[in-house]
């Protein structure tokens, strides 16, 4: 199994001379098993180049699992002219807004809405299917296993394990680790605390022992004191989490939007110095790199 990084910005894409090194497009992960299975996480804006390269293999099928539907994560997917093409055949994956009882397919359907964009669902000349699964039960592409787990940010948000050919991956999402709303002296604290520490030990155990640990790390621990409850994490609880569950390699992404590769370049240097024996790789996302596992 392998895998390729075609976006790895958060919440708006950044194109730019001050982004050529990381990348400026938003989240999309390509994963090949050893059978070529094509599994997708994310379809941000970097989902039109992978598209692009997809052209000389077509026909194609593609599964793409969304994490969450939040527009850097799904905005991509009208670009993804494999739709507009016969003999193609898309699978989308998504979980089932509680709040808005609306299944996956509303990521797509509700973009090509005529005031949105020009092409109605009606004309994509693939075939498209939808895919509503659920926390803890597994969708199996081939012989890949792939599990959501729901982790916690402002929406409904899988985080999902992919197990293949004797190796695994973690991808988060959007993902901050929670924190206790109530201060100690509060009645309901211990109650929270409680359910935050068994929370924790089921993310933990989700991503145990995985070859490669892609994790939501948008802010400094100095950016997040004015930032909690936006739903990212930081550096430092990326790291806390890749050690806690043992993994193998650590990849850092969804990187803040106003970041430049200078920055996160000294960024990078900074950790390294912080945690000079880390049990594993750490590691940057970077736009275009593919990972053998």
């Amino acid at each position: 199994m392998k895998f390729k990084f075609w976006g790895v910005r958060g919440s708006i894409p950044t194109p730019g001379p001050d982004t050529v090194k990381y990348g400026g497009n938003t989240t999309c992960i390509e994963i090949r098993t050893d059978d070529n299975d094509l599994i997708i996480l994310d379809a941000g804006t970097g989902i039109h180049a992978l598209a692009q390269a997809l052209h000389r293999e077509m026909p194609i099928t593609a599964h793409i699992f969304i994490t969450h539907t939040h527009w850097d994560h799904i905005q991509g997917l009208p670009f993804f002219t494999p739709m507009f093409i016969k003999n193609n055949q898309i699978n989308i994956y998504g979980g089932l807004d509680p709040v808005t009882n609306e299944s996956i397919h509303r990521a797509l359907s509700v973009q090509l809405q005529y005031s949105f964009f020009p092409i109605r669902e009606a004309q994509l000349n693939a075939g498209i299917e939808y895919f509503t699964i659920k926390p803890g039960e597994p969708t199996c592409i081939g012989r890949a296993k792939i599990t959501p787990i729901v982790l916690n940010h402002p929406v409904l948000n899988f985080g999902y394990r992919v197990d293949c050919d004797g190796q695994s991956l973690f991808f988060t999402g959007d993902y901050e680790p929670q924190v206790n709303i109530y201060s100690p002296c509060d009645e309901e604290y211990p109650e929270f605390q409680s359910f935050i520490e068994a929370k924790r030990e089921e993310v933990t155990l989700a991503m145990r022992d995985v070859d490669a640990l892609i994790v939501d790390s948008s802010y400094t621990g100095e950016e997040y004191a004015t930032k909690q409850g936006w739903g990212h994490g930081t550096y430092d609880s990326a790291i806390k989490l890749a050690a806690d569950a043992q993994v193998k390699k650590l990849f850092l992404t969804h990187h803040e939007p106003t970041r430049s590769d200078a920055e996160l370049d000294a960024i990078y240097e900074a950790l390294l110095k912080k945690y000079p024996a880390l049990d594993f790789e750490l590691l940057l996302a970077q736009e275009g790199i593919e990972i053998p596992l």
